[in-house]
């Protein structure tokens, strides 16, 4: 079961450009890169795929000159299948297993702009980092993340749920009956994650119980990768800074906490290469003054997202009945997962040609302690975002936040409807995706 993705579109806009650079899919492992292709090389009348992992005698072809003519010859010759600019998609998948073919890509466009070339891989950082030059400008990167909750929406055939959401705003709420119905998926959706394979499968067998087994098996595969990461680290440093920043999420992340038998340079080692592999997204302090964000950023403070809930809450061993069945908002948000879901939501909801950072805001004196958990920008304006479940009296932070930066808006983000308190607009854990386009 293919679940459309918000990559297709682009997808489609890049197979009809006249000059095509290629496309670089960039993303962590099982988030659906190579299925997405899959099903879009069904628009072409060839499809050849490579699979540098699983045919590894196949990066022979990129061995002596990277003349795109001579690589397609060959190529079209092993698959017995024509290579023709603007009728044929060449996909060269774990691309990472062969940093001649990644350096070959630039060549492509050079020579053969007319050709849909497509590379994937998700370990590319680490092939990335050990490459003297990129092809600047002449490579277009995109990157995948776990589905989003609009596009598990998709899966679910509720289109018509998700133009009610897009409708809505804090001034113009939705209505109660959908509200509870979006809530009760919204519940559902935290609790199986993003991952394709988890997705199709519940919207195949509605079986949670086999969802669950499917997540396990899931950690288990992302934890075996850490063996392709010996040369850089221990693999079981690697696990202990994993599970500990699993422990960690929704707080500052401490060093000394993370691995008793590492010093703070080993175990921030470990950590950007989870980072790289895309296992673990920072949330970076900043002192929000002025844009970008980035600028005032304090790389030394950070909190780290998991990169899938269904992952996060099968680690931490959550309790589903309670999770699934309550209204309330604490139990939605155990182990900080509403947090998680709303970071890793503002990431899918960007561009998937850029890779976004995410910012939040501390200030820590003896009279105060105040956080923001989300600093954003929207419309070229700096907005705090929280993820809470109280009313007026819980928006402290937000509140001295905005008399602070002298700011006019807020958000607070709950299992509330759409609405506005004073300076701050309430949107629900479902339309994460209408704060920047409202």
């Amino acid at each position: 079961m293919y679940i459309p993705r918000k990559a297709d579109k682009e997808l489609e806009k890049w197979k009809a450009e006249s000059k095509h650079k290629p496309l670089l899919i960039r993303g962590a492992r099982q988030v659906g890169k190579t299925e997405a292709v899959r099903e879009f090389g069904k628009k072409f009348d060839h499809y050849i795929e490579i699979n540098f992992e699983e045919t590894p005698r196949l990066k022979e072809l990129f061995s002596g000159e990277l003349n795109p003519a001579s690589i397609c010859e060959n190529i079209a010759a092993i698959f017995r299948t024509p290579i023709l600019p603007g009728k044929t998609l060449l996909f060269l998948d774990e691309i990472q297993e062969c940093q001649e073919a990644i350096a070959s890509l630039r060549f492509f466009y050079e020579k053969m702009p007319g050709l849909h070339v497509i590379a994937a891989g998700s370990l590319l950082e680490f092939a990335l980092s050990e490459m003297p030059t990129f092809g600047v400008g002449r490579i277009r990167s995109m990157f995948m993340h776990s589905l989003s909750f609009s596009e598990f929406l998709s899966g679910a055939a509720e289109n018509q749920l998700i133009d009610k959401v897009r409708g809505a705003s804090p001034t113009k709420p939705i209505n109660e009956v959908l509200h509870f119905r979006l809530i009760e998926l919204i519940q559902k959706f935290i609790c199986l994650g993003g991952m394709p394979e988890v997705i199709a499968t519940y919207l195949e067998t509605r079986d949670l119980r086999q969802c669950q087994q499917l997540l396990d098996d899931l950690i288990i595969s992302v934890q075996a990768d850490f063996t392709k990461y010996r040369k850089k680290t221990q693999v079981s440093r690697l696990n202990e800074v994993f599970q500990s920043a699993v422990l960690q999420a929704g707080q500052k992340f401490v060093y000394s906490r993370a691995c008793t038998q590492a010093t703070n340079n080993q175990v921030k080692e470990a950590l950007q290469l989870l980072i790289a592999a895309g296992l673990m997204i920072p949330v970076t302090h900043s002192s929000s003054n002025g844009l970008p964000l980035g600028a005032g950023a304090n790389p030394q403070k950070q909190k780290m997202l998991v990169f899938d809930t269904g992952i996060f809450q099968r680690i931490m061993g959550l309790d589903l009945t309670d999770f699934l069945l309550s209204k309330k908002f604490d139990a939605i948000n155990k182990g900080n997962i509403a947090e998680q879901f709303v970071g890793l939501e503002l990431i899918k909801s960007a561009s998937c040609y850029q890779n976004p950072s995410l910012y939040y805001w501390h200030r820590e004196t003896r009279s105060s302690n105040a956080e923001v958990d989300y600093v954003i920008t929207v419309s070229q304006e700096i907005v705090p975002v929280e993820v809470k479940a109280g009313t007026k009296g819980s928006m402290q932070s937000l509140f001295l936040f905005l008399k602070e930066k002298k700011l006019h808006k807020g958000i607070r983000i709950s299992n509330e409807n759409f609405s506005v308190y004073d300076a701050i607009d309430v949107y629900p854990l479902y339309a994460i995706e209408n704060i920047k386009t409202q």
